[in-house]
This record gives C-alpha cells, sequence and structure tokens, in this order.
C-alpha cells in the first residue's frame, strides 16, 4: 500500500472516529481504540476504559468536531501520526463549551487493522489569550 493509500485511510478513519465519539458510539470505539491507548485531556489523562466509560455515561459528549487543517506527516509501516487542527463542540459535566484544539492522533497497526494508541487535545490560545509583548 502506498504512503497516500495509507495517508488517506487514516484520516478517513479520524473522521470516522470524531462521528463515532459524537454519536457515543462506544462500541466502535472499542474496537478502535488500542489496548493500552492513552488520552490525554485539558485536565489529565485517562486509561482507554475511562475515555470509553467517560463517553457512555455523558461525562463527555462530543457533539461536533469541525476539522480546520490536517497534516499526516509521518508515516511508517505500521505507525502513523495525524494532527487535527478542530473546533470542538461538547458538552462537559452538563456545560457546553466550544474549543479550538490541536489534536494528535497515534495510530498503529495490529494485525492488519489500525488502532488508536494515543489522542492527546492541546487547547489553542485565541488571539485575544495570546501574551502581549
Amino acid at each position: 500500500m502506498s504512503t497516500e493509500t495509507v495517508k488517506q485511510e487514516i484520516i478517513n478513519l479520524s473522521k470516522e472516529k470524531w462521528l463515532w465519539m459524537a454519536d457515543c458510539n462506544v462500541e466502535a470505539l472499542e474496537k478502535l481504540f488500542h489496548a493500552d491507548s492513552v488520552f490525554v485531556h485539558m485536565g489529565g489523562n485517562m486509561t482507554r476504559e475511562h475515555e470509553l466509560g467517560v463517553i457512555s455515561s455523558g461525562g463527555i459528549h462530543y457533539k461536533h468536531a469541525e476539522i480546520e487543517e490536517v497534516s499526516v506527516p509521518l508515516v511508517s509501516d505500521t505507525t502513523v501520526i495525524l494532527y487535527n487542527k478542530i473546533r470542538l463542540d461538547a458538552v462537559v459535566g452538563g456545560n457546553e463549551v466550544t474549543n479550538p484544539f490541536m489534536v494528535t492522533e497515534v495510530y498503529v497497526q495490529e494485525n492488519s487493522s489500525w488502532k488508536l494508541a494515543s489522542l492527546v487535545f492541546s487547547k489553542l490560545l485565541s488571539p485575544e489569550d495570546q501574551p502581549q509583548h
């Protein structure tokens, strides 16, 4: 499979993941998330089980991820890193929030299928949040 084909496969899988998260499709996410996956949010780290539990309980409802930019700069035979610049609409602890994030996703190939090994949310600062010099 060509590098470009692998990149497109991961881009499509990532888009599908955002839809599954919005739909709280824990069954699909459970298949996608690697057994040892790690999720890094603004408030801390979560294991696969914790992330799935938070999604299924509604502790975080990822309502909609507007993907603004996608980059897949690094590909090996079994590991792909994808960067998404997104605007995420979510409900966290009962409060509706919208935040801009750079999301780093690491996918590893296991038994000829791709698994999400890491998902890291980095909040982007708005122009008014930038430090003044």
